[in-house]
């Protein structure tokens, strides 16, 4: 068994220090009031027992409010006080210097709660060390300096979580749409240098790449990019190939179409090397943020503005999907499954049928998510249903990142906008934690959830006021060279924050459990549904609240909860103990999902989300978990059919996993050692080396590929099949 110490060090249980330290507030009070030393070495032991039902590795702090517990059951009021003084009095030494021992734990690689934080980012790399450094010194001084005490406190325990604290010092947001259209077409700036407009598809994606980069190191977010922004650079290759062709074949006696034909061929070659540059770059890259850029393509035909753009947009997607199904080599040369960039599929009437002109596209693409997990999909039919403009109008459009989606905006001019808006920032309320709070009495839980969503309300307003007065200079790829916007040098991004044009979300989580602690019953049953739907109304009411009165775009968002789902879990038992169905796992689960341990099948379980989904506006993505479907592509194109009749945005959850030691190509399992731990196991050599295996799991609505803390790798042990 271990223990998690305040640096985050990972380090074998060793129940004689409890010994050690209650001997000594022992001896340090009158005899009288002294306790025997069997009494103390029967309060390690208890302590002890206590950690291993826990399932996990205690927190010292978690060990040290045990020990005081014991010692109140035994009414030793003098010891307990002596104890807590003494915990008291070195907690107060710490917080002069509250950053130092996590800087060195993170330089060593001894921090396994920051190790596991990001299942994208390898903490042993240099680059990731320094942004984890910086991190710790940018929580230090949101904690002690930029936030109140309160709203501290509050996230400490787990009833809200103030979302990337490590970036909150300096003034950045969380994800963008890029206006990728503006800085092809308008030409950008790059680290000082002039870029005009390309004269060719490779051109283009050369530069898109360059833009993705400099964009992921100005903001901690996800970002999206759409194709349909390249495909008029197709044209532009194939008029130049034309004519580069026609000079070559002069006086031949070749027939236009042949000149066709082979200018033809060479733009597919061009097609192929500029996708592959965009693959390739966006795996290999490493941004300021010590990971490669958490970027999502995006692969809408209607948005092509004529025919001929849209047979151009096909290429390229046919070819990015093509180029995804191949995967990309690790090390030792095997095609594996790459987190990035995340791509989105939108099912529409051009592409839905067998009768269709592009359902060729929905084949590869479902092959594609059979064989590397991506794309995902977002059905046009429901997303114009549920986002619907001031003007009536219905738009499609991608999210930023893997869930967090704007709402719909109308500029002055009375057109819809979309490319260059952003989200400022997350804060989550942890809604098992207010049913909890209740008691199970419904009038009390209410007046609960009001008072946490007031402090959400506070706590979001501090991102939000964090924002003002940045000054455009501050990002220059964002603020003044079109990916965001193109204000002034010195101009502030003031007026972006308000009218709707950037979001600020509210997140959500726990919704299962909030509903199950309330009804004794799954969210998914008819008689508890009503209640999950009354809480999912009453933060969307919340949100248009403080919209009318902050002219701020405050959006409900469904938290794609990765190492917070442990953190929250650990806060419940702490506050609450064990309870089954409630606070038993050592996560709690995203948003309103189905827990992923219930029996229910795809369809049934995509039906029922869909309602929640359209009452989670800021973001939301719902999954199905399927077994390997590369030889049953027939039901992969059954799910996507049925995910664009009935859900706005979906996807399919695979095993794409390799072992380096042995070769084994399939799902790597997730077993417990003899310390109780959860690890990965090939099942074929029983390689655990971490560092000698390929593993891909979906995260919450994206891949991770570095692993994850223990509640998120006994969430994803416990996933059940939904096909």
């Amino acid at each position: 068994m271990k223990i998690i110490k305040r640096s985050g060090q990972e380090v074998i249980f060793d129940k004689e220090k409890i010994v050690a330290a209650v001997r000594k507030a022992n001896k340090e009070i009158v005899e009288s009031a002294r306790i025997s030393e069997m009494e103390i070495v029967g309060i390690a032991g208890s302590v002890e027992e206590e950690c291993l039902k826990l399932g996990r590795s205690a927190h010292v702090e978690e060990v040290q409010d045990m020990v005081e517990n014991r010692l109140m059951d035994m009414k030793a009021f003098v010891l307990a006080r002596k104890y807590i003084t003494y915990r008291y009095s070195r907690a107060l030494v710490r917080k002069s210097n509250t950053t130092d021992a996590q800087i060195l734990t993170l330089i060593e690689c001894n921090n396994e709660e920051v190790k596991q934080e990001n299942s994208n980012k390898n903490p042993t790399v240099n680059s990731v060390q320094r942004d984890y450094m910086a991190g710790e010194v940018s929580k230090d001084l949101t904690r002690r300096i930029l936030l109140p005490d309160d709203i501290v406190a509050a996230h400490d325990q787990g009833l809200i979580h103030f979302h990337d604290a490590d970036y909150f010092a300096q003034h950045m947001h969380n994800c963008d749409l890029v206006n990728l259209e503006d800085m092809l077409q308008n030409g950008t700036v790059i680290s000082g240098t002039l870029i005009e407009k390309p004269h060719s598809f490779s051109t283009a994606c050369n530069i898109a790449t360059q833009i993705i980069a400099q964009v992921a190191s100005n903001q901690y977010g996800g970002q999206s990019i759409s194709l349909t922004h390249l495909a008029p650079f197709v044209d532009i290759s194939r008029k130049k190939i034309r004519k580069e062709v026609a000079e070559e074949l002069s006086g031949v006696g070749v027939t236009e179409a042949q000149i066709v034909e082979i200018a033809e061929k060479r733009l597919r070659d061009e097609i192929r090397r500029g996708i592959q540059t965009i693959q390739y770059q966006v795996v290999t890259l490493l941004t300021t943020n010590g990971q490669a850029p958490f970027v999502t393509v995006f692969m809408y035909l209607n948005e092509a503005r004529n025919e001929q753009e849209k047979a151009d947009l096909a290429m390229i997607i046919e070819e990015t999907l093509n180029q995804r199904i191949k995967g990309v080599k690790n090390e030792s040369g095997v095609w594996i499954t790459p987190a990035f960039p995340k791509l989105i599929y939108v099912l529409e009437p051009d592409n839905i049928s067998e009768d269709q002109k592009y359902w060729y596209l929905t084949e590869l693409a479902a092959k594609c998510t059979a064989k590397r997990m991506v794309p995902d999909y977002i059905s046009e039919k429901k997303m114009l249903e549920y986002k619907v403009d001031k003007n009536g109008e219905g738009h499609c459009y991608t999210c930023m990142g893997c869930r967090s989606f704007l709402t719909p905006y109308v500029d002055e001019n009375g057109k819809p906008k979309y490319y260059g808006r952003f989200n400022q920032g997350v804060v989550t309320i942890n809604l098992v934690d207010v049913a909890l709070s209740s008691g199970r009495d419904e009038t009390k839980f209410w007046e609960i959830f009001d008072e946490r969503l007031e402090l959400c309300y506070r706590a979001l307003m501090y991102r939000h006021n964090r924002l003002m007065g940045t000054l455009s200079d501050a990002a220059p790829i964002l603020w003044q060279y079109g990916a965001l916007a193109r204000l002034k040098k010195g101009e502030t991004i003031d007026k972006l924050l308000f009218g709707g044009y950037s979001t600020i979300s509210l997140g959500y989580a726990g919704l299962y459990e909030c509903v199950k602690h309330m009804t004794g019953k799954s969210h998914t049953d008819e008689e508890a549904k009503p209640f999950a739907l009354a809480v999912m109304q009453r933060m969307n009411d919340k949100c248009k609240e403080w919209k009318a009165k902050e002219n701020i775009d405050f959006s409900l968002y469904g938290t794609p909860l990765e190492s917070t789902t442990y953190k929250f879990s650990k806060c419940l038992q702490k506050r609450f103990g064990v309870i089954p169905g409630v606070t038993d796992k050592n996560y709690i689960t995203n948003s309103y999902h189905v827990h992923v341990s219930e029996k229910i099948d795809a369809f049934t379980k995509l039906k029922f989300e869909s309602e929640f989904q359209q009452l989670s506006p800021g973001g939301a993505i719902s999954y199905v978990e399927v077994p390997n479907m590369q030889n049953n592509i027939p039901a992969v194109l059954a799910v996507m059919k049925f995910i664009y009749e009935n859900i706005m945005y979906a996807e399919l959850n695979t095993k794409s996993d390799y072992c380096q030691v042995c070769g084994f190509d399939g799902e790597i399992q997730i077993q417990t050692d003899e310390s109780g731990k959860l690890i990965w196991e090939c099942p074929c050599c029983k390689n655990q080396d971490q560092a000698k295996m390929n593993v891909a799991r979906r995260t919450c609505g994206y891949i991770g590929t570095q692993y994850w803390n223990q509640g998120r790798t006994q969430e994803i042990k416990d996933r059940v099949l939904h096909l």
